[in-house]
């Protein structure tokens, strides 16, 4: 063993030692979900777990909680180096930003769904509050918010409207019901845009939510609503009614970008594509050494080498060994080594670098805006846009709280990026930036 080897294990387990067991629903605790946009919120301070990283000479031991690799970069006196921090979003990019009140003009809080149009922003009341949900257009320009209908409430409903997806003039949604004598449903429903009362699509049947999931990738295509069971399958249904079917090609499938759907095969995630509509295949290139996650396009993700590691088991002054919660400390861990960090196009051609910060398995705006974790003054946690296309950065203004958490914006594949600040919402259209 080496001495940085020696040094990891000594530090490993007491680290393991001092970190207490990791609880069944740690995901839930480090990630909380607003309607259909979602903000991860990282608790930087907890100790859950302990995760390894090694970049190049250096060796960083953090807790689980920041999404971000540490920069292993070493500062003064042993402190992590400051990064140069890039100007605001609203400087960068001046015509993607729209800063509009956190709040409708009658004081209600609002979740955004999703862009209409370039300036008609879908949002809902009352998603978090238990009160009545509502559906509104809010119009960027005037900032004058329209009501679009009232999501309906249904007796025995275990789930907010989720999902929320648009197309064709149509906007849809689903929510999770079990009404007495019957059995677990995810239930869609529809709404013109331009407003009217919702409609009932069909009833999904969710006989076994534990092994199926609920479902997801909920998208309108013509006159059809399509979904994928959260463990695979694709269906489609008219939206004038009726029961879903399968996908032909598609059973163990999931929505990317319809028509494109994928499977997850192990750290290749949608590594291979199907346009179900036209058959159309896209395999993408990944090697041995490589963790990735695709779009239609494009592919990012790390180049890494594991190394297992045995560690001392942790003992107290009378030699006694010390459990790590319930159970016995590990004798080994694995470190990881990163060997370069990657955005490139699925045949494997026009590979970029990408900071040593960027959100591992979060999906990148347009295939092109990747968010990067740097490090500022006092080690405080910043939160950046990198467009991989031009090489430029934009800070988006997040920070953490006084209690050390930061919301991480969850804007998907699509164009739409939102997330607050005091007392207003930031809303970034990305393909406005040319």
């Amino acid at each position: 063993m080496t001495d940085l080897e020696d040094k990891l294990s000594r530090v490993l387990a007491e680290a393991a030692h001092r970190a207490p067991e990791t609880p069944a629903g740690l995901a839930a605790t480090v990630r909380t979900r607003h309607r259909r946009r979602r903000a991860r919120t990282a608790a930087l301070c907890a100790a859950a777990a302990v995760i390894v990283v090694v970049g190049g000479a250096g060796v960083a031991v953090n807790v689980l909680g920041a999404s971000a690799t540490p920069n292993p970069a070493a500062g003064v006196n042993g402190e992590p180096a400051v990064d140069r921090i890039p100007p605001r979003i609203e400087k960068v990019w001046p015509q993607a930003v729209h800063k509009i009140p956190a709040r409708l003009p009658d004081g209600r809080a609002y979740f955004p769904q999703l862009l209409l149009d370039e300036r008609t922003l879908l949002v809902m009341t009352g998603a978090q509050d238990g009160k009545r949900q509502f559906l509104w257009s809010y119009d960027l320009d005037t900032g004058r918010p329209r009501q679009i209908a009232e999501i309906p409430p249904t007796k025995g409903s275990a789930i907010f409207a989720d999902g929320v997806a648009a197309g064709g003039g149509n906007i849809v949604w689903w929510a999770s019901y079990k009404e007495p004598g019957g059995p677990r449903v995810a239930r869609i429903w529809t709404v013109p845009a331009a407003g009217g009362r919702p409609r009932q699509v069909t009833d999904v049947l969710l006989t076994n939510v534990m092994k199926q999931g609920h479902i997801n990738g909920l998208a309108v295509t013509g006159s059809d609503v399509v979904f994928n069971y959260e463990k695979g399958g694709v269906y489609r249904v008219p939206l004038s009614g009726g029961t879903p079917q399968p996908v032909k090609g598609a059973e163990r499938h999931y929505v990317l970008q319809w028509p494109w759907v994928g499977v997850h095969r192990g750290k290749a995630v949608f590594r291979e594509l199907i346009n179900v509509e036209t058959g159309e295949r896209r395999d993408a290139v990944v090697k041995a050494d490589e963790e990735v996650r695709c779009g239609v396009e494009r592919c990012a993700g790390v180049a890494v080498r594991y190394k297992t590691v045995k560690v001392e088991r942790p003992r107290d002054r009378s030699g006694k060994e010390i459990k790590c919660g319930a159970r016995r400390c590990p004798d080994t861990v694995q470190i990881q080594t990163i060997l370069r960090r990657f955005v490139r196009d699925r045949d494997g051609s026009h590979e970029r670098q990408l900071p040593n910060g960027f959100q591992m398995g979060d999906d990148a705006g347009l295939e092109r805006f990747f968010k990067v974790t740097l490090t500022g003054p006092g080690n405080q946690p910043v939160l950046t846009l990198y467009d991989a296309d031009t090489g430029t950065s934009a800070d988006l203004g997040i920070r953490p709280d006084v209690k050390g958490a930061m919301a991480v914006p969850d804007g998907g594949l699509d164009r739409l990026i939102t997330y607050p600040i005091k007392n207003e919402m930031y809303v970034l259209d990305l393909a406005a930036i040319r």
